[in-house]
């Protein structure tokens, strides 16, 4: 944890938004922030709820760096913040911590992918099996 910080955003804070720079990311140690994604003329639409111990963001490791979601404070947020440039110039250092890092977050990008199509079904499902 030498290359994080630690920060705190208030409740309803933007961390970032869908189309921006991705040039940090975040493990929560206490609060809730929600993932999102743009509607238009509308609210965002929420996609995820991540809590204590979660990877906020994953597209500051992937070209072109920039952000497919938003991220909002739903309550006060405790996190560590690393910077991006940094721990991507260290995986290409040390390979093992570079594959280490790959892995974790590709566990953690096919777990909310599950999550994502668990939801889809849940939504759309029963809509589906009573027009047929």
């Amino acid at each position: 944890m030498s290359q994080a910080r630690e920060v705190n955003f208030p409740e309803n804070a933007r961390i970032f938004d869908e189309g921006t720079r991705a040039d940090s990311f975040w493990i929560v140690r206490s609060g809730t922030v929600t993932l999102e994604i743009p509607v238009a003329g509308r609210r965002p639409a929420p996609v995820e709820s991540l809590g204590p111990g979660e990877l906020v963001g994953w597209s500051w490791l992937f070209p072109p760096y920039v952000w497919q979601l938003g991220a909002e404070a739903m309550t006060p947020v405790r996190a560590y913040e690393f910077d991006a440039a940094t721990v991507r110039m260290l995986m290409d250092a040390d390979p093992t911590f570079g594959s280490a890092i790959g892995h974790w977050v590709g566990r953690v990008l096919a777990m909310r992918l599950q999550q994502t199509r668990t939801r889809l079904l849940e939504m759309y499902a029963p809509r589906l099996s009573s027009t047929a």
